[in-house]
């Protein structure tokens, strides 16, 4: 986080950088990039704000700027627009910037309303709180914002307060179960073998049980627990413990009527958390007694605490792995609400809604009693459920909605004694499966203390007191592996079961031989061809459709690796699906899941809910907006279920691409600039033979290594060059180590590499794997004097006509839907994405146009000769007449191929390039 005089120094600079200048049209982007980074800290912008989101008026028109996480809506303008005159629009109508936003506001969703609107001319931020919608707007100057930035730190400060509170009383708890844990850990006779840390694991659970009851008063008495802690000396605490958890699990007409009045004070809880009496309970030091007692009693109200976040807090704080790292793992509840609030919550919330806006008393009543047992008639299943986080938050927030049910049932004037418990939502209706016996037990404990806490928010709209304990619902959560287990013998499938969840991020690769998860997949997808390339999330999709059985009502939702929609596994997994009959519902497009509390794991997501029967208003997320589309296809688009799949050779009539050399030399060959210094030293005669090498990175940044090229040396040359034969000898030596048959014969050839591709003259190169943050993936010439790795692409026998087009918005498009992922970077193929590229069919006039825009690309990048195409393509420091230059490309392609380039979406292209890709499949 930037510090007040760092940021201060940032706004200065940022304000200078800006001072005169602002096109809406070409610096838009920058602008609010700029800022939102440099001045505001906000490291993944590409995730965090949109732009050109498009919004349905009569006429198809596209919102300049959205920050959906700080409900936020921009209009910009050029400089020196005046922002409260009206602007002639499209539709020959005046507006003022801010009537404009407000007629993007009238056509989007609720939830999608900003808080606050900015007009922006570049030289002025008028801010408009939408809570005062006919206030003043308060106006920022760019020269004064040194000065005045913190009035704009709202587009970087979106999280609710509530919730960061809670979130910070959550991971609170979780670092005292850690001194807790330590603490107990450290007296057992054997700490490491698995029967202590299943005892610790529960003991640990049972004290923590304890101390929320105490605080939440489920135990009746104030400071029972801590009182009961303190009347015993610390070496007799172990046996008082032992004591109080038998009792825990007794009803009252079992226990030994002349037991200390102490121990007969405490309730019945049931639910089967002390029932297990055969747990090992170490020594307790008076340090030990002293934590509970001052730090975990005295010290700290669990009643605050989040269930959703604690439960999977508590988790990671008792696992030994996270705990080593130094993690606390959590999925925030936003997160949560993207998968769970477009598969089911957003239309119990209009429903209910609805049945609200219902003026007669009595009918309406009729309706919200019916729509209460419908919530209650639902069923919630998490297939890979960890602590139980999503189950949790589906909990309370339906709960939260039968709450509001409750208040207008009763006018909030109900008296002690007028019924029984009006709670009709259950905990019975949540069930999950999870391998690890541990997150078993905490998802349990997390949905009670959930029950608890909605139950006292009861208590207070129908002002009488309703008897938690004994626990008389139980959430069903099954341990075992969900690939295994048959999930209709954990739930029943009828049309109320929702699915939902978080399964494993296991990328293919990282999947080894003969593991559990290698099988698992070649269990579930048995029959199938190329599942070897799936990850091992996309089990739960085949599982779940197994599961669904064609029942058009049963809808499921998975956070998934963006994996799962691009590359080979859009073919793979979902042309068997869609044939099926299965169909995409909802999506959010890749973001990033923030899954972690202390170490923050940045990994790009989707999110997928899909189910058997069309959905009536399929909706895709782009950073928190839904839009509304006719049909979603596997690659998350707008657009035909068409499957790319690897071709080994170009659709059209292109010139072929190969990869590089991979030289499979254990790095003898392979040099730094200091390292061939030092080699030529000892060995001179071998400056000839080297060549810079050009893999992706080298290429990006401009930094080539060095390679010792040895495979035209002739054989008595190469002997008088003793430090060569070593290298040689060594690669020869390596090859022949290996178990691949290809690498062993491969040894007799040692100073050849495995895959050699030098073409001669220039050709054009395409990095392999390149950022997802880059607009443009970075492509250019080389000639014979380097050598390329097998991480670049090579394109002989290509001219300027074939970079533009390869260099366009049209083809990165393309690419940016099809192409597999690294991480989150580009891993550009080419059988999937080159050879399957629908080119355009220009006329003469138009590829000399993309010719010439091509060649001012080049022309551009020449103009700084001492910057690296990273410095060049990153949207923030990207220069102006690269930009430019770019643009002009991307205008001359797409006429090219009869697109508008004025008005066309990302979007709308791709759908266009796979009709276009059909068709030639088709011929």
């Amino acid at each position: 986080m930037l510090t007040d005089a760092e940021q201060r120094a940032a706004a200065k600079k940022f304000a200078a950088e800006w001072a005169g200048r602002g096109y809406e049209k070409g610096d838009t982007q920058l602008f609010w990039i700029s800022l939102l980074s440099h001045v505001f800290g906000v490291q993944d912008t590409d995730s965090y704000i949109r732009f050109e989101d498009r919004v349905h008026l009569e006429h198809e028109s596209f919102i300049d700027v959205r920050i959906p996480a700080a409900k936020v809506l921009i209009e910009q303008k050029s400089l020196n627009k005046d922002l409260s005159k009206p602007i002639r629009q499209s539709d020959g109508s005046l507006l003022t910037p801010f009537q404009q936003a407000k007629r993007y506001i009238a056509n989007l969703p609720l939830s999608a309303h900003p808080r606050y609107v900015i007009t922006c001319n570049f030289a002025e931020f008028w801010i408009y709180d939408m809570e005062q919608p006919n206030g003043e707007p308060a106006v920022v100057k760019l020269a004064d914002l040194p000065k005045e930035y913190y009035r704009l730190s709202f587009i970087a400060a979106p999280e609710n307060a509530h919730i960061k509170k809670e979130m910070e009383v959550s991971i609170q708890a979780g670092n005292l179960v850690g001194k807790m844990y330590d603490a107990l850990r450290a007296q057992y006779i054997d700490p490491d073998s698995d029967d202590t840390m299943k005892s610790l694991n529960v003991l640990c659970v049972r004290l923590v049980f304890c101390l929320y009851a105490e605080d939440a008063g489920l135990f009746g008495g104030h400071a029972m627990f801590h009182d009961y802690l303190t009347s015993f000396r610390p070496e007799n605490v172990r046996r008082a413990l032992m004591d109080l958890f038998k009792v825990l699990d007794q009803r009252p007409e079992d226990r030994d009527p002349y037991m200390d009045d102490k121990l007969a004070a405490f309730p019945y809880v049931n639910g089967g958390l002390f029932a297990d009496e055969n747990i090992e309970i170490p020594r307790i030091t008076a340090e030990i007694v002293e934590l509970l007692v001052s730090e975990c009693s005295e010290g700290f109200d669990w009643t605050d605490i989040s269930p959703t976040i604690f439960g999977a807090v508590f988790e990671s704080t008792l696992n030994p792995e996270t705990r080593r790292s130094g993690g606390m793992h959590y999925t925030s509840i936003e997160n949560i609400h993207k998968v769970i609030d477009p598969l089911f919550l957003d239309d119990l919330r209009n429903e209910f809604r609805s049945i609200c806006g219902i003026k007669v008393k009595k009918t309406r009543n009729t309706r919200l009693r019916a729509f209460q047992d419908k919530l209650a008639g639902l069923s919630f299943l998490d297939p890979a459920c960890g602590s139980g986080n999503f189950l949790t938050e589906t909990y309370l927030s339906l709960r939260r909605i039968e709450n509001e049910i409750i208040s207008m049932l009763n006018d909030g004037s109900m008296v002690l004694g007028e019924l029984d418990n009006p709670i009709k939502v259950s905990i019975s209706q949540f069930y999950g499966i999870e391998i690890n016996d541990f997150a078993v037990t905490v998802a349990k404990t997390a949905l009670w203390i959930a029950e608890s806490q909605m139950m006292k928010e009861t208590e207070a709209i129908v002002h009488m007191q309703l008897d938690f304990l004994p626990l008389t619902t139980n959430a069903f959560i099954h341990e075992g592996n969900a690939l295994r287990i048959n999930w209709r013998d954990v739930l029943t499938p009828d049309n109320n079961v929702y699915i939902m969840g978080n399964p494993p991020f296991v990328g293919a690769r990282q999947m080894k031989a003969g593991s559990t998860q290698k099988e698992d997949v070649a269990r579930v997808f048995a029959g199938w061809k190329n599942f070897g390339n799936l990850d091992y999330v996309c089990c739960w999709y085949k599982v779940a459709a197994d599961y669904m059985d064609g029942r058009p009502a049963i809808r499921a939702a998975f956070v998934s690796t963006n994996s799962v929609a691009q590359g080979d596994s859009v073919a793979t997994l979902w042309e068997p699906l869609f044939k099926d009959g299965i169909k995409i519902h909802f999506t959010h497009r890749t973001f990033v899941w923030d899954s972690e509390s202390n170490s923050k794991a940045h990994v790009h997501c989707v999110i997928i809910g899909f189910g058997y029967g069309n959905e009536a208003h399929p909706r895709v997320f782009n950073g928190g907006q839904p839009e509304y589309v006719s049909h979603i296809n596997a690659y998350l688009i707008e657009a035909d279920d068409i499957f790319v799949v690897s071709r080994s050779t170009p659709l059209c009539n292109v010139p072929p691409i190969g990869m590089g050399n991979q030289p499979i030399d254990d790095g003898n060959y392979l040099f730094t600039a200091e390292e061939k210094d030092e080699f030529i030293k000892q060995e001179p005669k071998s400056a000839a033979y080297f060549k810079p090498w050009y893999g992706a990175q080298e290429f990006i940044h401009r930094k080539p290594r060095y390679c010792l090229w040895l495979g035209e040396c002739q054989p008595s040359e190469l002997k008088k060059m003793k430090h060569c034969m070593e290298r040689v000898t060594a690669v020869r030596d390596y090859r022949k180590k290996s178990r691949r048959a290809s690498t062993k014969k491969l040894a007799d050839y040692p100073t050849h590499f495995q895959t050699e591709n030098m073409p001669k003259g220039h050709y054009i190169v395409i990095p392999e794997v390149s950022s997802e943050r880059r607009r443009y993936v970075p492509m250019g010439y080389m000639d014979d004097s380097s050598l390329c790795s097998n991480k670049l692409r090579l394109m002989p026998d290509a001219d300027l006509y074939h970079f533009g087009v390869l260099e366009s918005n049209v083809h990165m498009a393309w690419m940016r839907v099809v192409c597999g992922r690294l991480k989150s970077d580009y891993d550009y193929s080419i059988k999937i994405v080159y050879n399957n590229f629908p080119w355009p069919t220009p006329t003469d006039a138009q590829k000399a146009a993309i010719s010439k825009t091509a060649q001012g690309i080049l022309d551009a990048r020449e103009k700084y000769p001492n910057s690296s195409l990273a410095d060049l393509y990153d949207e923030v420091t990207m220069p102006p007449e690269l930009r430019k230059a770019h643009q002009e490309n991307d205008k001359a392609v797409m006429t090219a191929y009869g697109f508008d380039w004025r008005h066309m979406a990302e979007s709308d292209c791709v759908a266009e390039l796979m009709k276009m890709y059909q068709k030639l499949i088709e011929v």
